[in-house]
């Protein structure tokens, strides 16, 4: 098995972490959402990367 560029890995690692936790809290905040926030708690832990975007391109609701 090759080694692994750890340098490379972890600031991909670490953004996706901090994105994950600043669209939980925003989900958690957040009144009305577009779609269930069950649904997009879901997403934002299941989908890594892509899920946290996802909810702050569609599943917020700008009221």
């Amino acid at each position: 098995m090759p080694d692994l560029n750890w340098a490379l890995i972890a600031p991909l690692i670490v953004l996706q972490l901090i994105l994950a936790v600043f669209a939980l809290v925003n989900c958690i905040k957040q009144e009305k959402t577009n779609g269930p926030k069950w649904m997009w708690i879901l997403i934002i832990l299941s989908v890594n990367l892509i899920g946290p975007i996802l909810y702050f391109v569609i599943g917020r609701k700008n009221s």
